[in-house]
């Protein structure tokens, strides 16, 4: 008789119970969801919950298998996740997600956290942060009670399945592995997988699948069959004759037969209350296939996207953050799917970074290609903006000294931004910690000098677009593999038209210390904002020192001060970092702390523009004007309020620098 799967409900001094099953039941497997009168939840925290769970939470695609968000604020907030088994059908997913959220609404009314399984998908929700951690209570012992008559040696056959498996989806993508292989002269096949929540680390996976392996040689020796459930993780295997060909899981089992099931609770509190489902068999072949078949597809989209830079379909569509409809013919609109598996579901190991946009992961692509995925954060009103100003601008931009965008994700609640991966991280990460300062000797730091302005110069002079960038600094500058510059973080700039040389605006954004006097003062921005940025960054690549909280006397100077004063009494190589001294020519030094003290200056007009400043590195005859005396300060100002929202606002402007990415 083939197995059928029954979760007993009590565990009383651990004795198992015997059920009887038969089909038609629901599909739940266990409910945890705890009424104690510290775990009651508010109403606003319920409203939250309903909001959450009436979202579409799943694509119709059916190409992912995990989603995780949150709804409200905090005290209120709800954090949820769902997790479909890796082999299940896009139908199957959505079928338990509804029944999810219905069983939900019904027996969980009230309740703070829950924590669901069903045969295709477990559903979590919590008014606590519980992503990417490892827990492993409450842990639920399912098992097929007839014995597995086979090969003596099938224990230690079905210990090396499971540890290969533990391995395979510690590093896979998705956290999933499964195998079906025969088990030799016995006319059985051995099906089993091994699965983890996506965003957990590869340690903590083999943790928490080890233990449940270890749960089932304690509890299952010798059985047909045995899962092991926990918050974390799950562990399975199913032996069945190998006439029997794999396909969809059956509710009620094959024949629809009574099954008498043992089903062992070793949870803490070992007491749970008793609850029946419907049972299946796990019959993966099928599946199996079609998901090598979706996985060679998405090879065949990465390879298009690493060589011709686009994979077929234009990121065009809905913008899904309530702006009108957007389309670009030059962005490609890259699968949920590939990026989740790139990286590993934004596991923690692989976040880069985080900053007014939303954190920042790194990615590695199928062929072994490394990518950079900015993740919208729902949570940031600046985000959303700088998220459609950058989807716009970089597609158009292409520049050797740019970052360049490969494409962008929006779909299923995501926006994503993809961009082509920098080894040596950000500028900043060298320039400013003394181990690190080393690896820039004079030539690699003039060559950094020198690629900028060609940026900048492309930003402003070159590309079909007018653009002033508003927020250059040492982080927004990345190093490739040979330390060229690429500027990047396009989400605060703003395009100009015709023949518009500034502008104005109310709401200051950027990072003070690079900051245009006029523009942190009045909101005036103009290209010749981005030469006084560049200024700053000049005279921090050649100091090795911040601009921001620079003090070196009893008088607070800051960097542009006393590079001001030092170069006046013609002690400019005073402003050097030490680590240039047996690497650098004194002058060219000297002249690019020139040309920096001219790109401060305080009047706009007396500035020049990034196409002289190009010249002016690249002369070395050339005459340069004399600099007036700079800004020695920009002051912090407070942005008047143009409605009643902007009164609970703040000023853009940040004293925060965003990770190296």
């Amino acid at each position: 008789m083939l197995p059928l799967f029954l979760l007993l409900a009590t565990l009383i001094l651990f004795s198992p119970e015997m059920v009887n099953f038969t089909s038609g039941q629901l599909d739940n497997i266990m409910f945890s969801c705890p009424s104690e009168s510290n775990n009651t939840a508010s109403a606003e925290f319920s409203r939250n919950l309903d909001r959450l769970l009436s979202r579409k939470l799943y694509d119709e695609g059916g190409n992912a298998i995990f989603y995780s968000t949150t709804q409200g604020k905090d005290p209120d907030k709800v954090y949820g996740l769902y997790l479909c088994r890796g082999d299940a059908t896009s139908q199957a997913c959505q079928k338990c997600i509804e029944l999810a959220s219905f069983d939900i609404l019904h027996n969980c009314s009230g309740t703070k956290k829950a924590t669901l399984w069903y045969s295709d998908c477990l559903v979590r929700y919590s008014n606590a942060y519980f992503f990417s951690d490892l827990e492993t209570v409450p842990s639920i012992y399912l098992a097929n009670v007839n014995n597995f008559t086979g090969p003596d040696t099938f224990d230690q056959f079905l210990s090396q399945i499971l540890r290969g498996l533990i391995v395979k989806a510690s590093s896979d993508g998705f956290k999933f592995a499964v195998n079906e292989t025969s088990i030799s002269n016995s006319g059985y096949n051995l099906y089993s997988y091994v699965q983890c929540i996506p965003d957990l680390s590869a340690t903590d996976c083999q943790n928490c699948t080890n233990q449940a392996a270890s749960l089932i040689f304690t509890v299952a020796a010798g059985k047909m069959g045995a899962r092991i459930l926990i918050p974390s993780c799950s562990v399975r295997f199913e032996v069945l004759p190998s006439t029997l060909a794999p396909g969809p899981s059956i509710p009620g089992g094959v024949g629809r037969k009574k099954s008498a099931i043992t089903a062992i609770s070793i949870s803490i509190p070992a007491a749970i209350v008793l609850i029946s489902i419907s049972g299946y068999i796990l019959l993966l072949k099928r599946r199996h296939n079609k998901a090598k078949d979706e996985k060679e597809t998405i090879r065949q989209e990465v390879r298009l996207l690493v060589q011709e830079g686009g994979i077929g379909e234009d990121c065009s569509g809905e913008f899904l953050l309530g702006q009108k409809q957007m389309k670009s013919q030059e962005l490609p609109l890259v699968p949920l799917s590939l990026v989740l598996e790139a990286t590993q579901h934004f596991c923690k190991e692989n976040k880069l970074g985080e900053g007014g946009f939303g954190p920042v992961y790194k990615g590695t692509l199928v062929d072994g290609k490394k990518i950079a995925v900015k993740r919208l954060s729902k949570a940031s009103g600046q985000g959303e903006n700088e998220f459609k100003t950058e989807i716009i601008l970089v597609a158009k931009l292409q520049h050797k000294n740019l970052v360049r965008l490969l494409g962008c994700c929006l779909e299923r609640g995501e926006s994503l931004l993809i961009y082509e991966y920098m080894p040596n991280k950000s500028l900043d990460f060298h320039l400013f910690d003394s181990s690190k300062a080393t690896e820039l000797n004079w030539k690699r730091r003039l060559a950094i000098i020198v690629g900028i302005p060609r940026g900048l110069l492309y930003l402003h002079e070159d590309s079909r677009l007018r653009i002033i960038h508003r927020d250059l600094k040492a982080s927004n500058v990345l190093l490739d593999d040979d330390m060229n510059p690429k500027i990047s973080d396009f989400g605060t700039a703003r395009i100009f038209g015709g023949n518009q040389n500034e502008a104005n605006t109310k709401r200051v954004v950027g990072t003070y210390g690079y900051m245009a006097p006029e523009y942190a003062m009045e909101g005036i921005f103009s290209v010749k904002s981005d030469v006084f940025s560049f200024g700053v960054l000049l005279l921090e690549i050649i100091s090795g020192r911040k601009n921001n909280g620079f003090h070196l006397s009893e008088h607070g100077e800051s960097l542009i001060s006393y590079t001001w004063k030092s170069w006046s009494k013609g002690q400019g190589l005073e402003v050097m970092d030490p680590i240039l001294a047996p690497s650098c020519v004194g002058s060219d030094v000297l002249k690019c702390i020139h040309i920096g003290l001219l790109c401060v200056q305080e009047d706009p007009a007396d500035r020049p523009t990034m196409s002289s400043v190009a010249v002016m590195l690249a002369s070395e005859s050339m005459e340069l004007p004399i600099p007036m005396q700079p800004a020695f300060s920009v002051g912090r100002v407070l942005v008047q309020p143009t409605s009643k929202a902007d009164l609970f606002s703040i000023n853009d402007a940040t004293l925060s620098n965003v990770s190296p990415r």
